[in-house]
């Protein structure tokens, strides 16, 4: 399964050992920066935060945007990594728990998601390679609840991660909160038995 994900990110590590735990020191400095000072932290403290010199992270980083990108879709590629384990629940129970993870993940990219367009327009492969595996671990999941009757048949992924969008993007709000607005989205997924109509 990850080794599927990463073809379709197209995520390229260093080969040697030794130039990938710095990579991947880079990688995780810089989603730490970014999560607590915002995107334009510089590139001299993300190095700092890493413990290599700035002349490592221009080797594998040679543009700012690079380094963006690969935060971005190494977030993407954990999402979708962390759901080969919903694969053995009951089928609302494996496609709630991924949109509760998305909504996470979501949430998280707000950091980024302002410095991302201002470097990438909303066309650029880095989005759409995103969405394709997004759309490869989640479309399953959203069609073995609706086979099993338990979401309801009239909505796709598409809507699925507007209306997850929209609840992660909702200004002022905690993870407390935003967890119960999610389940109360949740609860009008789910699919309902028609009712008999009254005579």
């Amino acid at each position: 399964m990850s080794s599927e994900i990463t073809d379709q990110l197209a995520v390229a590590r260093p080969r040697r050992a030794d130039a990938r735990r710095n990579y991947q020191k880079l990688v995780d400095a810089a989603r730490e920066a970014f999560a607590q000072g915002g995107a334009d932290t510089s590139l001299e403290e993300i190095a700092r935060r890493a413990g290599v010199g700035i002349a490592t992270l221009y080797r594998n980083f040679p543009e700012r945007a690079a380094l963006l990108e690969a935060v971005y879709l190494e977030e993407v590629e954990i999402l979708c990594a962390s759901s080969a384990d919903l694969s053995e629940l009951p089928a609302w129970d494996a496609f709630a728990e991924w949109l509760r993870r998305l909504t996470a993940y979501l949430v998280n990219k707000q950091a980024l998601a302002p410095e991302l367009l201002r470097t990438f327009d909303h066309d650029a492969q880095v989005f759409q390679r995103s969405r394709v595996a997004i759309f490869a671990v989640g479309e399953p999941l959203l069609h073995r609840a609706q086979e099993a009757q338990e979401v309801r048949t009239d909505t796709d992924l598409a809507e699925v991660m507007k209306f997850a969008g929209g609840i992660a993007k909702i200004p002022n709000s905690g993870a407390a909160e935003i967890g119960h607005i999610l389940e109360m989205a949740l609860d009008g997924l789910r699919y309902k038995k028609a009712r008999p109509s009254p005579r």
